[in-house]
């Protein structure tokens, strides 16, 4: 089948764009075979590649990316494997406690993995640090938020720690919020930094990795055939780890909610600035309100920075802007000002959107979807913890593995047909806009 789209990316990752440059990029320029095909190198490509190789230690594995490692999604999202609960459409993240313990589980198999790659391929602290993460709260609606969740964590016996207004300023330096919830299991990343290093680290004679070879053609003929502008895979067995993009190639067809959401990344503060802002050097908060602004400081490679991200926008055809980068910013913009007066010489060098993929009923869209291709898409907003444990359980079920976790994820129902897309679309982005409306100083 023809593949009708291919990704686009809005702006420049800045995740990416403070690292040193990239070696130049392996394209596919023949045909060559494997044993197996791994299509997209984000999370769930590169924990898909890992696992087979660890399943199959003689097997070739060619894995073929787009764009550039870094440059797609997989690099342009907040940098939180959150282990908990974190339903976007719920007013505290929470749902059922016994769903969300299995969800709990899953989330961790996949931050399990990661931080094996990481500790595997030496990618430091940085790339991947199991630090744990704060919902800040700006309002008494936030914090009532945060004391429903905490409430639901404890019921789960999951750990927490309310952190108070002055705990909340020692840690971010701004006097903004009022109260933080503390849990301590999400890992955070530097995600351009943790997938360029995952995929140096798997590169062997038996694992390739071409970039900047999409694949327009995938079809079968015995076994499968890929074909790139300027190159062939022929494989016996695919996985098709490109999240929402499996509609371009066909599959899961008016089953799919294609969002962006978007972020901001400030210039490298001044050693002056550093101080006049106070607080650690590297801390992530989520809003009590999912619809709120996330907001990252950072420290390291590319130098002390702030990330803002909020906003959501639904948009079936997997292209924004660059007009709606620029509106999106202005809210950063006002996002940033309130909360760091103190920072008022600093501007933004980076502005980016990132592509989301969500089902109406938050489940994956995974399995063997024909004989010998299997799909590992699909990850409802939480592409860096579930998009990996995604892929690594595809590759198990690509390899005959069987194991609890995949029946898991083979026991959930399919992702539910979406209405009419006139209706979808406007009735997805009426909502996105009432839930930022609700969220006010949140945001």
């Amino acid at each position: 089948m023809k593949v009708t789209r291919l990704p686009v990316d809005p702006g420049p990752a800045g995740w990416n764009e403070i690292l040193p440059a990239a070696d130049a990029a392996q394209e596919l320029h023949e045909r060559t075979t494997a044993d197996f095909l791994v299509i997209g190198g984000g999370y769930a490509g590169l924990a898909a590649t890992r696992r087979l190789a660890q399943l199959n230690p003689e097997a070739r594995i060619v894995l073929l990316e787009a764009k550039r490692i870094g440059e797609g999604p997989a690099g342009r999202n907040s940098g939180f494997m959150i282990d908990l609960p974190h339903d976007l459409a719920s007013d505290d993240y929470g749902g059922a406690v016994e769903a969300d313990k299995a969800q709990t589980r899953a989330n961790r198999a996949g931050i399990d993995f990661a931080g094996a790659m990481a500790e595997e391929y030496g990618l430091g602290e940085e790339a991947f640090a199991r630090s744990g993460k704060i919902n800040a709260a700006a309002t008494d609606k936030g914090h009532r938020h945060n004391l429903d969740y905490a409430q639901h964590l404890t019921a789960m016996g999951e750990a927490n720690e309310m952190l108070d207004a002055a705990q909340m300023r020692e840690l971010t330096g701004t006097g903004y919020y009022q109260s933080g919830l503390y849990t301590p299991g999400t890992a955070m990343i530097q995600p351009a930094m943790f997938v360029r290093g995952v995929a140096r680290g798997l590169r062997s004679n038996r694992v390739r990795i071409y970039e900047n070879s999409p694949v327009t053609d995938l079809k079968r003929n015995g076994a499968w055939n890929a074909t790139t502008p300027r190159g062939r895979v022929v494989a016996p067995k695919v996985i098709l780890a490109v999240n929402g993009h499996a509609n371009s190639f066909g599959y899961f067809k008016r089953q799919l909610l294609h969002v962006f959401t978007y972020a901001s990344m400030t210039r490298a503060l001044t050693a002056d600035e550093v101080q006049k802002l106070g607080g650690q050097p590297r801390w992530g908060a989520t809003p009590a309100d999912p619809m709120g602004t996330t907001v990252r400081r950072i420290s390291g490679i590319g130098g002390d920075r702030i990330v803002i991200r909020n906003r959501f926008t639904c948009d079936p055809s997997m292209e924004v802007s660059a007009a709606r980068i620029a509106r999106v910013g202005r809210d950063h913009d006002r996002a940033f000002a309130a909360r760091f007066p103190m920072l008022t010489d600093v501007g933004m060098e980076y502005r980016w959107g990132g592509r989301l993929c969500l089902s109406w009923n938050s489940v994956p869209a995974t399995g063997e979807v024909e004989t010998g291709l299997f799909s590992a898409c699909c990850q409802n907003g939480l592409g860096t913890a579930k998009g990996t444990m995604l892929g690594m359980v595809t590759a198990d079920l690509a390899a005959g593995n069987h194991t609890d976790l995949l029946a898991d994820v083979l026991s959930l129902d399919a992702p539910k047909r979406l209405p009419p897309l006139p209706f979808t679309f406007l009735g997805a982005n009426a909502v996105m806009r009432w839930g930022e409306m609700k969220a006010r100083r949140e945001m």
